[in-house]
């Protein structure tokens, strides 16, 4: 049996969520892979960097592409613990992304709202892998972030 499957690195996206969850980001967390080695691990990072575009996609392309020396990633699989919003989806475009692996859904800020075509036409996605972690994760930031008001 093929342990490294996709449970396998949602776990570790998960991981980075958790880092960014301790951090006081919004819990997100990235992982790039290809050949099944991880070539690239990022968490939000938009209040410790003070920049709205350093959610854990972007940043996780940005290694990705340095790792591979190539501003294409059309032999990766990026997983992420929540549905990417409109500028990481335009941004997995751009890559031209073969693969996205995504937890949770996001009914209000998630790329779909838009449009899937906002991926690259060859990106293979597959919806809701540990999407209940994934999303519990998200609901106990918040519930934290209310408690405190």
């Amino acid at each position: 049996m093929d342990f490294l499957n996709d449970d396998y690195y949602m776990r570790i996206a998960l991981q980075q969520a958790q880092i960014a969850f301790d951090k006081d980001e919004i819990p997100i967390g990235a992982v790039i892979v290809a050949n099944k080695i991880v070539i690239a691990k990022a968490y939000n990072m938009t209040q410790q960097l003070n920049d709205v575009t350093a959610h854990a996609e972007m940043l996780a392309f940005t290694a990705a592409s340095a790792y591979l020396q190539s501003k294409y990633l059309n032999e990766c699989t990026l997983y992420v613990t929540i549905e990417p919003c409109p500028m990481c989806a335009g941004a997995a475009f751009w890559t031209h992304l073969s693969r996205l692996v995504f937890g949770a859904e996001d009914p209000k800020r998630g790329y779909q709202l838009i449009s899937s075509e906002l991926l690259h036409p060859a990106t293979v996605v597959k919806k809701g892998v540990m999407a209940e972690q994934c999303g519990e994760l998200m609901s106990d930031y918040f519930k934290s972030k209310r408690k405190k008001f």
